[in-house]
């Protein structure tokens, strides 16, 4: 398993464990990853976890910035998601759309590496059919972020 597909299932293992009932910027400020490492370990080797190892950085990078813009990740998912409601998604759906959402918006991680990661990430997590449901919210946020660079240009 890649370095980064690691950092993205433990960011989305980080944004389940919040449920993100409130988060406070004190949360931001202060990582959880230095928090409650024993909630992370089983992503990691059996030796202590390194903060400062690429693998953290990355699922620290993606914890804050989701949580920094979770209102128009919030936004993007509930226009794409048809009849759902943030609150009627299963919550490990919903943390994994919100990490990929937060990349598709904010990064220059191509579209579909970021779609992939996530299917491939759910069908470990999830139910059978997260795939699909992901796959299907996800695209349509992606071509809507590209129609919108097109017309910019």
């Amino acid at each position: 398993m890649g370095l980064r597909r690691k950092g993205r299932e433990l960011a989305m293992q980080t944004l389940y464990a919040l449920g993100f009932a409130e988060t406070s910027d004190e949360f931001v400020e202060y990582s959880l990853l230095k928090q409650y490492p024993e909630v992370f370990h089983q992503l990691l080797t059996s030796e202590r976890i390194d903060y400062s190892s690429p693998l953290s950085a990355f699922a620290e990078e993606l914890i804050k910035n989701t949580i920094i813009n979770l209102d128009d990740i919030a936004d993007q998912i509930t226009k794409h998601s048809a009849n759902w409601s943030m609150e009627s998604l299963a919550p490990l759906e919903r943390s994994m759309l919100q990490i990929a959402v937060y990349e598709l918006m904010f990064t220059d991680t191509p579209p579909a590496v970021v779609i992939n990661e996530a299917i491939e990430i759910s069908k470990k997590y999830s139910s059978e059919g997260a795939g699909k449901f992901l796959n299907g919210i996800l695209d349509a946020v992606s071509k809507e972020l590209k129609d919108t660079q097109d017309q910019g240009r």
